[in-house]
């Protein structure tokens, strides 16, 4: 599969839409492509994330990564936050994130960041595998916590 992979533009909502909704439904939630669009929509118009789209020759979406700029503060240098990495059933096992976590290791890098971070679920052993075999270390320094609000 010949796999293209270039930064989103709000013009691509058409494609990222039930990509997004697709992606929420993986982690059970409803599918809502209106809260979909809006969310989105919203990243773009304050230029909030990063959105790299895995196309096909023709142009379908096949997958996309969102990422967040963060900042660390101890180590006075900029960050990215892969928060999203999403491929459609029937594109996986094609190398579609593979590419989507190449490409964004090199916009990170070319933003001038010191690192990217991810996190997955625990049980999500696939892709950890994959995470691993480019590289990517699990944390074994820091707890992470979080809290609803």
């Amino acid at each position: 599969m010949n796999i293209q992979i270039r930064q989103a533009t709000i013009h691509d909502l058409d494609v990222l839409v039930p990509l997004f909704d697709g992606y929420r439904q993986f982690y059970k939630q409803a599918s809502d492509p209106a809260l979909a669009r809006r969310f989105l929509s919203e990243r773009f118009a304050h230029h909030e994330s990063l959105i790299l789209l895995a196309s096909d020759a023709q142009q379908r979406g096949l997958g996309f990564t969102q990422l967040y700029p963060l900042f660390s503060s101890v180590r006075a240098v900029r960050t990215y936050l892969l928060n999203d990495l999403f491929v459609a059933t029937d594109a996986r096992r094609h190398g579609a994130a593979k590419s989507l976590l190449l490409a964004s290791a090199d916009h990170a890098r070319a933003l001038g960041a010191a690192n990217l971070s991810l996190a997955t679920a625990l049980d999500n052993t696939p892709a950890q595998a994959l995470y691993e075999s480019l590289g990517w270390q699990r944390d074994r320094q820091f707890c992470e916590y979080g809290l609803v609000l």
